[in-house]
């Protein structure tokens, strides 16, 4: 699985990183400190990227299956 966060869409809210901070983080102005970057994401953290989508207001996260 991979994510990114819309630069144009997110808001700085940081309910992803609220509820799964072992997967998103933030920066100094409070947005998450991935954005605009592809990340791939460990099985063990998918769940917790979920979560992070789930939360999101602005929808601002995409998620990607990897594809074989």
């Amino acid at each position: 699985m991979k994510y990114i966060v819309d630069e144009a869409l997110c808001s700085g809210q940081g309910r992803c990183y609220a509820v799964a901070p072992e997967v998103f983080g933030k920066d100094d102005d409070g947005y998450n400190k991935d954005i605009g970057r592809t990340v791939e994401v460990p099985p063990e953290n998918e769940q917790a990227v979920e979560d992070g989508v789930g939360v999101c207001p602005e929808q601002a996260i995409r998620v990607f299956a990897n594809l074989p």
